[in-house]
């Protein structure tokens, strides 16, 4: 029984998800190796252009300086590769982020700095699109 109410709970989540036609907003990815100087997002789900941002963080989860960045597209995107532009050792957390493509000067570069507005993060009823991961 408990089993059955926890599958419809999820049905009901995935419904409510997918309602407008559109699969809400999402990252997913695994602790992986950084040794090939690239972090992978398994999946990712967006409502616009944008990119996979790679933020260093720690266990408060707050947001913090770019180590790298991949363009993504609009809709559902499998597979996308970040190269990182900084060192990042085993063991270091990563938040990877959905950032928009919106308020920047030019389409298709990466502007964003932390705390700026162009392309900066997307927040679905304020709530960041992100996963945290550990570097192996």
């Amino acid at each position: 029984m408990k089993t059955l109410r926890i599958a419809a709970a999820l049905s009901l989540a995935a419904t409510a998800a997918f309602a407008d036609g559109h699969a809400a907003p999402m990252v997913m990815a695994t602790d992986q190796s950084v040794a090939n100087g690239v972090v992978s997002a398994e999946k990712i789900v967006a409502g616009e252009n944008g990119w996979l941002v790679v933020h260093r963080t720690d266990a408060e989860m707050t947001p913090g300086l770019v180590v790298g960045h991949a363009p993504i597209r609009a809709g559902e995107t499998a597979d996308v590769a970040a190269i990182l532009t900084e060192e990042v050792k085993p063991g270091e957390m990563l938040m990877l982020m959905v950032h928009s493509e919106a308020g920047g000067t030019e389409t298709g570069i990466f502007e964003y700095k932390l705390g700026a507005k162009e392309d900066g993060p997307i927040k679905p009823d304020g709530i960041l699109v992100m996963t945290v991961i550990t570097a192996q």
